[in-house]
């Protein structure tokens, strides 16, 4: 059983980081002191549930914990600084703090140092996320201690519920477009000019008029789907987030 650390001060750690071709060091007190900090640990960059699932939603939600009061989030695990950094690259999470426990010293200190010899990964972190305020843990959600790498308790929507239950999370958007299209780009404009993220795909390249017409029914472009569920054209659009479209 791991230790729920609530009410304790975070390990006291210098972190070495990678940053524009140089080395910095990095204090725990640099990263909490005076904060209200997000963190959230992992077995280890590039592995499917961390890239897949774990970093991306607190990426998503970044912009909702930080209108709720958090003045970060951390992502730490034990790796070495260059492979954090270029794992943050790909994930294009710039909303996250990759930091390297390299040495596993944070990760210990916490009573999260796990061996995961059965997969060649040597000592790696436990699952789990945190509230820190000020370098004390007020909240601490650890996956339980089961085989395999559960992921249950320790992801962004169960931290966000946490700190605010009432919070509006944003919409998930994904927009069909074809390249030189107006009215999608009329779209595209209307969201980025109410501050919504979207996910764009382009008609080409394996994607045809069939697979609109598979999923919305219509042949033309844009097509919107808002949560899951289908939404229109851009008109509807226009009417959903705001602006007329001409």
């Amino acid at each position: 059983m791991f230790e729920n650390r609530e009410g304790k001060r975070v390990p006291q750690v210098t972190f070495r980081v990678r940053q524009d071709g140089e080395w910095h060091d990095v204090t725990t007190d640099d990263l909490f002191k005076g904060k209200t900090v997000v963190v959230f640990s992992l077995p280890g960059a590039f592995t499917p549930t961390c890239s897949g699932s774990h970093v991306p939603r607190f990426n998503e939600l970044a912009g909702v914990l930080k209108a709720n009061g958090v003045d970060d989030i951390i992502c730490i695990s034990v790796n070495d600084t260059f492979v954090m950094n270029e794992w943050k690259k790909t994930q294009q999470a710039e909303n996250i703090t990759f930091i390297p426990d390299g040495n596993g010293e944070f990760t210990e200190g916490m009573g999260m140092l796990v061996e995961k010899n059965d997969l060649g990964f040597g000592k790696r972190s436990w699952r789990y996320s945190m509230l820190v305020k000020d370098g004390v843990i007020e909240k601490m959600f650890i996956e339980p201690n089961v085989p395999g790498d559960p992921f249950e308790v320790s992801d962004a929507d169960t931290m966000l519920e946490y700190i605010n239950p009432d919070a509006r999370k944003p919409d998930d958007v994904v927009i069909f477009t074809r390249a030189g299209c107006p009215f999608c780009a009329k779209a595209k404009g209307i969201l980025r000019e109410a501050g919504v993220e979207f996910e764009e795909i382009q008609l080409g390249d394996g994607i045809s008029t069939r697979a609109v017409r598979a999923a919305t029914g219509a042949d033309t472009v844009p097509q919107v789907f808002v949560n899951g569920e289908y939404l229109g054209d851009s008109a509807a659009v226009a009417e959903r987030y705001g602006r007329k479209v001409a």
